[in-house]
């Protein structure tokens, strides 16, 4: 497994990471060896939120490998904060409980990053900025960021703190990709030409800040998993004859694609299968030429102008 150094930090992580939103229907023994495979793979970033699984997901993760201080030194853990039942609260007294809740959860005295979850249309940035600088000051949150961002709102919380935003989490899968689509149609009266991000994918490229695609594996919002989905033949025939000829499956291909790009993306897969875990890992050996890469992006119905 292939790291990446994330800019203006002294974070040193895996180019995969493992998100544990589905982990709270698992047996204690089935996380385990989640996790411990995760490990064994290369792969030492977890993604959590305080409500997945209505806060079990972080609680079982830390009760199924009993965490000790040798086994939190091998992680980078990462939560995110600011989704309540009905609505969104980024106040400095929500995040600050919140994170003290996932702290007591994971068995851990402080998370590497902690995100903020989604927008919150009332946000007020300067109760942001004491919440991050509380957190970091008491040592329990080291690094920030924000997920389903676009670029105005992440210059507004900038304004305010004094942390650099370091993540944004963003859908994007191969048949997901509205992103890169209006990067690709400037000037073009298609549907593809529509920027319903604010460039958030240059934006972040020009401001370092590491974009983390969820859900690499699903065509729309939980809709379903595109492999060896029917409603993608085409898609399906070019991952499994570029797969069969890297000896790989079309698991890793799907995220080669994603660590193809040169923005040196950090793609979060979800599974809670341990052998999608593997097969999504062979991907960091794996370099799609320029072609490929294309091939994939129109084999999912895209096309070139």
């Amino acid at each position: 497994m292939k790291n990446i150094k994330i800019p203006h930090s002294d974070l040193n992580v895996s180019e995969i990471s493992l998100g544990c939103m589905r982990i709270a229907s698992l047996s204690t023994q089935a996380i385990a060896t989640l996790i411990h495979t995760t490990l064994e793979e290369g792969i030492n970033f977890f993604d959590h939120a305080d409500i997945y699984g209505g806060g079990q997901s972080e609680a079982k993760f830390a009760e199924a490998i009993s965490m000790n201080a040798r086994l939190r030194e091998q992680m980078i853990l990462q939560t995110k904060c600011g989704i309540r039942p009905g609505y969104f609260d980024f106040s400095k007294e929500h995040i600050l409980e919140a994170v003290d809740g996932s702290l007591q959860r994971l068995r851990t005295e402080y998370v590497d990053v902690l995100l903020l979850h989604r927008p919150d249309a009332l946000v007020e940035p300067e109760e942001v900025a004491e919440a991050f600088s509380t957190l970091q000051k008491s040592g329990k949150v080291k690094y920030f960021g924000v997920s389903n961002q676009n670029p105005m709102q992440i210059e507004l919380l900038r304004k305010f703190v004094q942390q650099p935003i370091l993540f944004n989490q963003l859908q994007l899968s191969i048949p997901f990709t509205g992103m890169i689509d209006a990067g690709i149609n400037v000037n073009m009266k298609v549907d593809g030409s529509v920027d319903r991000d604010g460039s958030i994918l240059d934006y972040c490229r020009l401001h370092d800040i590491t974009i983390q695609p969820w859900s690499p594996f699903q065509y729309g919002f939980f809709e379903g998993a595109f492999l060896d989905n029917p409603k993608f033949p085409e898609l399906n025939q070019i991952l499994t004859a570029i797969a069969s000829a890297r000896g790989v499956t079309n698991t890793a291909i799907a995220i080669a694609w994603l660590l193809r790009h040169p923005a040196r993306m950090q793609p979060i897969i979800g599974t809670t299968n341990p052998q999608r875990v593997k097969d999504s890992c062979q991907a960091s050996n794996v370099a799609l030429t320029r072609q490929e890469w294309y091939e994939i992006y129109r084999a999912a119905g895209n096309k070139l102008p």
